[in-house]
C-alpha cells in the first residue's frame, strides 16, 4: 500500500470550512471531523511533534482524506454529526445511548380524560409533559398524579365496560367516573389541577386548594374540606421534597462532565417548567485521550442534533464552562431546531444550584464506574502484560506522604484488588524524618514500618508496590523491599508524572532500570492512576486530622463569629459535629447568619 502524501495533499487543500473524512487502506472511514479552516486543522496531525497516542496510531493507518467544504462552521457541524450517525468511525468520540425520552399523556379529547406514560411519536387530541430522564421517574410522578389529583389511567375498553367501581376507586386513586360517581365538571377540575401541576405551576395548584379549602371550611362542609386538606399536604411535601421550585420558571438543560482515568460521564439534568424531572447518565465511547472540553463538545453536537424530538430540546442549556467551539455549535443547532437557544456557561442562582446538582451525579456516576469489577479486572491483565510480569498482579498497595513544609507528616498505604479498593485494608503511618520534609525518609519509615508488621503477621503481601514519585523513591522503597528479603515476591514500581507533568505521559521506574510510558489511553495507566490518586486523596485526608488536632477547632477562630453568634450556632445544631456537616442554606437560617457569614462558616469547615 503507497504510503500517504501528507504534504501533497495539504498543498491543494482548502483553506474553507468543511469536513474531513480519514480513511485506511480498505476505505473504511477512520476518523470524521470539523473544521473552521480546514487546511489548518488537517496540517496539525501531520507534524513530527504530534503528542497523544490515539493521535499517532490514527495517522499511521491513515491512507487517504476525503474533505467537503461548507459554506460555515455551523452548517460543517450539521454535516459532521450526520455522518458520524451513519458511519460510527472508530476514532469518534460516540454516543451510545439513543433511546427516546418517555413523556407523561393525558388525553384531553376524551370526556373523561385518560393519564398514562407516553413513549413514541406525539398524536393530536392530549397534552404531554416532559420529556422525563428514565421510565422510573414517568412512573413515580404518575403514582403521585393518581394519588393527589385522582385521575384514571385505565385503558377505554375497561373504562367503558365498567358497571362499579374498581380497585382504584377503593384506594382513593380515582374517583370513578366510570360510574358517574363524579360529575364531568368536577372530574374536569381535577384534570385542570393535574396539568397545572405537571406544567409546573403548583404554586398556583396550592394556592386555588387552599382557597377551595376556606370556603368548604365556611360552609361547614369538614368532609370536603379534610379532602382538600390532604391534597394541598401532599402538593406541598412534594415541593418541600424537591426543593428545586423557582419563582422564575422555564425549560432548562443542565450538563456537567467527569473525566477520571480513562472513563467519561455526562450528566444531563432535565428542568421544566422550574420543577427538576431528574437527570440521565451517558457514558462517550472514548479513547482515555481527550479532555473534558473535546468530549463535551462531540457529546452536545450528537445529542442535541440526532434524530431527537425537537419539541424535548428546551430554549436554554447551561454548561459547565465556555466550549471552544461553542458559538458554532449554539447556531448548528438554531439552524436545524428553526429557532433561538441559549448555551449558557456563567450562571448564577437556581441555575447554578441545577448544574452542582448534575456536576455532583456526574461525579457519583464515575465513582460508581471506576469501582466497577469489569474495568478492573481488563485493567489488571493490561499492567501484567505491560510489565511483562512473570507472576499474576491480584494486589496493589501504593504509598504516598502527605506535609505542610515538613510540618506533621502523614504516609498513606492504600490497597486495591480485581475487586475494588480494599479499604479495610488501608493503613497510614504518622512519620517523623530526621529531616523535616525529606519524603525520602518519611517513605522509607512508612515502607519499612508496613512491611515489618505483614512478615511479623504472616499477613498478605502486594504482588506490586507502587510509590508516587520518581526513580529515587522507587529505589529507597525497593531497598527497603530487599533488606527484608521480600525482592522475590513483591515487585516495586514508581509513577512519576513525567517531563511536562501532564496527566496521560506519566513515567514508570522499576528496579532493573526499565522507565515505560505507557500513554493516555493505556488500561494499565489508567489503573495506576486510579490507585495513585486515591494514595493521595488517603494522605491528605490523614494529614489535615493529624494538623487540625495540633490546632484549636473551636469556633473561636472563624472571622466574624463572635460570642453571641456562636451561641446561637450551637444552640440551634446541638453541637460541632453537626454544625460542620450543614450546608450553606441550612447555616443561613440561624438567627443572627447572614449569607456571606454562612458562606465564611462553610468555607472555614471545608477548605
Amino acid at each position: 500500500m503507497p504510503q500517504f502524501d501528507a504534504k501533497q495533499f495539504l498543498a491543494h487543500c482548502a483553506r474553507k470550512p468543511g469536513v474531513y473524512r480519514m480513511l485506511d487502506g480498505d476505505g473504511t472511514v477512520l476518523y470524521v471531523g470539523k473544521a473552521r479552516d480546514l487546511r489548518a486543522r488537517l496540517n496539525s496531525y501531520f507534524q513530527k511533534n504530534v503528542t497523544g497516542a490515539k493521535t499517532r496510531a490514527l495517522v499511521s493507518r491513515i491512507a487517504g482524506v476525503e474533505t467537503t467544504v461548507t459554506a460555515s462552521e455551523a452548517e460543517a457541524l450539521l454535516l459532521e454529526q450526520s455522518l458520524i450517525k451513519s458511519l460510527r468511525p472508530p476514532y469518534n468520540i460516540l454516543l451510545r445511548d439513543d433511546k427516546s425520552y418517555p413523556y407523561i399523556k393525558i388525553t384531553t379529547s376524551d370526556e373523561y380524560p385518560r393519564i398514562t406514560f407516553h413513549r413514541g411519536k406525539r398524536r393530536p387530541g392530549a397534552r404531554y409533559f416532559g420529556p422525563y430522564p428514565s421510565a422510573g421517574s414517568v412512573r413515580e410522578t404518575l403514582a403521585l398524579v393518581e394519588k393527589v389529583f385522582r385521575v384514571r389511567n385505565c385503558r377505554d375498553s375497561f373504562f367503558r365496560n365498567r358497571t362499579r367501581p374498581c380497585l382504584q376507586y377503593q384506594i382513593e386513586r380515582c374517583t370513578a367516573p366510570c360510574v358517574e360517581f363524579v360529575s364531568r365538571e368536577a372530574y374536569a377540575e381535577q384534570v385542570r389541577m393535574a396539568m397545572d401541576f405537571l406544567s409546573g405551576r403548583s404554586r398556583q395548584v396550592s394556592d386555588h386548594l387552599t382557597e377551595q379549602m376556606e370556603k368548604a371550611a365556611e360552609q361547614l362542609d369538614f368532609e370536603r374540606a379534610a379532602e382538600l386538606r390532604d391534597q394541598l399536604a401532599a402538593i406541598q411535601a412534594v415541593q418541600q421534597k424537591q426543593n428545586v421550585e423557582t419563582d422564575r420558571g422555564g425549560d432548562v438543560d443542565a450538563v456537567a462532565i467527569a473525566v477520571r482515568h480513562g472513563l467519561a460521564v455526562v450528566e444531563v439534568l432535565m428542568v421544566r417548567q422550574g420543577r427538576v424531572l431528574g437527570h440521565r447518565s451517558f457514558r462517550p465511547d472514548t479513547r482515555g485521550e481527550e479532555d473534558s472540553d473535546e468530549i463535551l463538545e462531540a457529546f452536545l453536537a450528537q445529542y442535541y442534533l440526532g434524530e431527537r424530538d425537537d419539541q424535548s430540546i428546551p430554549r436554554e442549556i447551561v454548561l459547565p464552562g465556555a466550549l471552544p467551539g461553542q458559538a458554532a455549535l449554539q447556531e448548528a443547532m438554531e439552524t436545524h431546531l428553526g429557532r433561538r437557544i441559549r448555551l449558557a456557561a456563567r450562571v448564577r442562582g437556581q441555575r447554578q444550584a441545577w448544574l452542582n446538582m448534575a456536576r455532583t451525579n456526574a461525579e457519583q456516576s464515575l465513582h460508581t464506574d471506576l469501582a466497577a469489577r469489569e474495568h478492573l479486572e481488563q485493567r489488571f491483565h493490561a499492567l501484567e502484560t505491560l510489565l511483562e510480569a512473570d507472576s499474576p498482579i491480584r494486589r496493589i498497595e501504593c504509598f504516598d506522604i502527605s506535609h505542610t513544609q515538613g510540618e506533621r507528616a502523614v504516609a498513606s498505604c492504600v490497597v486495591f484488588d480485581q475487586q475494588g479498593a480494599r479499604k479495610a485494608d488501608y493503613r497510614r503511618f504518622n512519620v517523623s524524618p530526621e529531616h523535616g520534609g525529606d519524603d525520602y525518609e518519611a517513605l522509607e519509615e512508612a515502607v519499612r514500618r508496613r512491611y515489618q508488621r505483614v512478615v511479623k503477621e504472616e499477613a498478605k503481601l502486594p504482588d506490586l508496590l507502587l510509590i508516587d514519585g520518581g526513580k529515587g523513591q522507587m529505589q529507597r522503597s525497593f531497598e527497603v523491599i530487599q533488606s527484608l528479603h521480600l525482592d522475590n515476591q513483591v515487585l516495586v514500581m514508581g509513577i512519576g508524572k513525567g517531563p511536562s507533568r501532564r496527566p496521560g505521559l506519566e513515567v514508570l521506574y522499576l528496579p532493573d532500570g526499565r522507565e515505560l510510558v505507557p500513554g493516555g489511553a493505556h488500561a494499565a495507566l489508567h489503573l495506576l492512576q486510579q490507585v495513585r490518586d486515591e494514595a493521595h486523596r488517603f494522605a491528605i485526608t490523614g494529614h489535615r486530622a493529624r494538623r487540625g488536632k495540633a490546632r484549636r477547632s473551636g469556633l473561636e477562630d472563624i472571622p466574624g463569629v463572635g460570642p453571641k453568634r456562636r451561641k446561637a450556632l450551637l444552640n440551634h445544631f446541638g453541637g460541632l459535629k453537626q454544625l460542620r456537616n450543614a450546608s450553606r442554606e441550612e447555616l443561613a437560617r440561624v438567627e443572627g447568619i447572614n449569607a456571606q457569614t454562612a458562606e465564611t462558616l462553610y468555607n472555614w469547615f471545608h477548605e
